[in-house]
């Protein structure tokens, strides 16, 4: 974190600035943490303490802030991609001298605790603290690719969010997952278990925690583990799955296009399309089309597949 300079506290000022929500994550189905990307005026904006943790990434041109928080106030200059960190119960207020984007992210203490008992760390060497102007690379790299889930026309699988947020929280806290004394794979028997528990489940809402409690895995360590064992994150490889069987629905003619949206686990017929076209590279309807040719049929090409793995 950047050194922000104390300034003698001054007594609150009253609420002027106003804040407009351009993008929100509540339809998206996300469950434990949350974002919107807001429209900030410039002037005094005032936060109570909540529940949840509050991560705010500044968007944008530079702007000059003063932030209270913790009893202490700073003043810095604001720049892209600089982030905010306020915990749970904690208010405060800031003042910006122009109006900027902040990509505002929740998160929920349930959430956060889980995240550190699966890491096995002490909570008292584990905890979200207060911090203004966080300037670190990899976590501005998480939170670009949720903002990006958030701005999406067409959303991934929730657990790709989850997945992002976990990554989030572990960075937040210091606590990456290592393998040294542990498996670096998971055992023929737990991978057999998961894959079939997710080809059971394509058409239900999936999420990281059920997969690596069926595992018996923290979450970190689960990630890491498919990754290494399936070659791919694991919301790449539930949405493939739902491709392929997708894919072998529509050629079978016997459901039509929406109804096997549904039965594969995607939220409705166009987002079975956008994620057809990013893996198989044609539409549904070309799809079909093409089965009259059987020469011409579509497979899934796995090195495309990967290739859009690693750049999410």
């Amino acid at each position: 974190m950047n050194a922000v300079t104390p300034i003698p506290i001054l007594q609150p000022q009253p609420h002027s600035g106003s804040r407009v929500v351009l993008r929100s994550s509540r339809p998206l189905g996300w469950q434990g943490f949350g974002a919107e990307l807001v429209n900030v005026s410039a002037g005094l904006h005032r936060i109570p303490a909540f529940k949840f943790h509050r991560v705010g990434v500044h968007v944008g041109a530079p702007v000059k802030a003063l932030c209270l928080c913790n009893e202490r106030r700073y003043s810095r200059i604001q720049a892209h991609g600089d982030a905010d960190v306020i915990p749970a119960g904690l208010d405060g207020q800031w003042s910006d001298d122009a109006a900027c984007t902040i990509f505002s992210v929740w998160i929920s203490e349930a959430f956060a605790q889980r995240t550190v008992e699966q890491l096995s760390l002490k909570s008292s060497d584990a905890q979200l603290r207060p911090q203004f102007q966080l300037r670190d690379p990899r976590f501005q790299y998480l939170a670009w690719a949720l903002r990006a889930e958030l701005e999406a026309d067409e959303a991934s699988d929730p657990l790709y969010a989850e997945s992002l947020c976990t990554a989030m929280v572990v960075r937040l806290i210091g606590g990456a997952p290592t393998l040294d004394n542990k498996r670096r794979t998971l055992a023929p028997k737990t991978a057999a278990r998961v894959i079939e528990f997710i080809e059971t489940n394509l058409d239900q809402r999936l999420t990281l925690s059920e997969l690596a409690a069926l595992a018996e895995l923290s979450v970190p360590h689960f990630k890491v583990l498919f990754r290494e064992t399936l070659g791919m994150p694991v919301h790449q490889y539930v949405v493939q799955r739902r491709v392929e069987r997708a894919r072998t629905l529509l050629l079978q003619g016997k459901l039509n296009a929406s109804q096997i949206a549904l039965d594969t686990g995607f939220a409705h017929q166009s987002h079975m399309a956008h994620w057809m076209g990013r893996i198989l590279g044609v539409t549904p309807r070309e799809l079909i089309r093409s089965s009259a040719n059987a020469g011409n049929i579509v497979e899934l090409d796995s090195s495309h597949s990967r290739r859009i793995a690693t750049s999410r």
